[in-house]
């Protein structure tokens, strides 16, 4: 794909930058900025934790509680206290 963008001067005082620090063309720069980019946007909209469903109250862990209190479960894992709901040990 070619393409032709206009810059204003701060986008291309960074390209130039790049350019002068990596010693590569213009091509390459530019086709490393839209994959690093590419990525952070990804990783924003990947859906996190989308497997830990999956695994959450799933027998043979040994404990009879894993379902109802897999929210309190992970966050003791991570170190963060969550609040108990009224009525509960």
């Amino acid at each position: 794909m070619r393409v032709n963008a206009r810059l204003d001067p701060e986008s291309q005082r960074q390209l130039e930058f790049l350019l002068e620090a990596t010693g590569q063309g213009v091509s390459d720069v530019l086709k490393a900025s839209v994959a690093h980019y590419y990525l952070a946007v990804r990783a924003q909209r990947a859906p996190r934790l989308a497997n830990l469903r999956a695994f959450v109250g799933r027998q043979g862990s040994g404990r009879s509680d894993v379902a109802s209190r897999s929210k309190e479960l992970l966050a003791d894992g991570f170190g963060r206290k969550v609040p108990r709901a009224r009525g509960s040990r």
